[in-house]
């Protein structure tokens, strides 16, 4: 075997692990959402994901031509703000395109619709990480997952 797969074996080995742990603490050792709370979530979340996507497109264009334009006099504020900036935006744009990828898989409840939602919700985790973003990381990315993972049943 090359190196190249042992070390990808080994990087989706400890990703697995870690979706079996998240899964574990959210299912397991969190309260469960009633059986009609998640059918309902199910039914609505791509509708929500699709029209949230529409919405914030014009926004997100709006943000990188304004940003493209203002983003040497964001350096201004220090090296600090510029790279943040940076940095978000990329985050920003990596989440958006992500969730528009699983909008084909949440309306025929596949696990591939809930898989880039989840990955989404890990690059946003990432994100509020890497921008020290304490209340973002537990409130956003927590919550994320907790109903991710309690409608995950849902897909196959």
């Amino acid at each position: 075997m090359a190196k190249s797969e042992v070390k990808n074996t080994d990087w989706q080995s400890t990703l697995a692990k870690f979706e079996t742990t998240l899964e574990d603490f959210f299912v397991k050792k969190l309260p469960g959402l009633p059986d009609s709370l998640k059918e309902f979530i199910v039914k609505i979340s791509p509708w929500l994901s699709l029209i949230f996507l529409i919405l914030s497109l014009p926004a997100i264009l709006f943000t990188l031509g304004f940003g493209t334009l203002l983003s040497p006099f964001a350096f201004l504020g220090g090296i600090k703000m510029g790279m943040s900036f940076g940095l978000g935006l990329v985050f920003t744009a990596i989440t958006v395109v992500m969730e528009a990828l699983a909008i084909p898989g949440l309306f025929k409840r596949a696990m591939t619709g809930w898989r880039w939602l989840y990955w989404a919700a890990l690059v946003s985790g990432v994100q509020s990480i890497v921008s020290f973003n304490l209340g973002g990381l537990i409130i956003g990315t927590g919550i994320s997952l907790y109903f991710l993972f309690q409608i995950k049943s849902y897909y196959k």
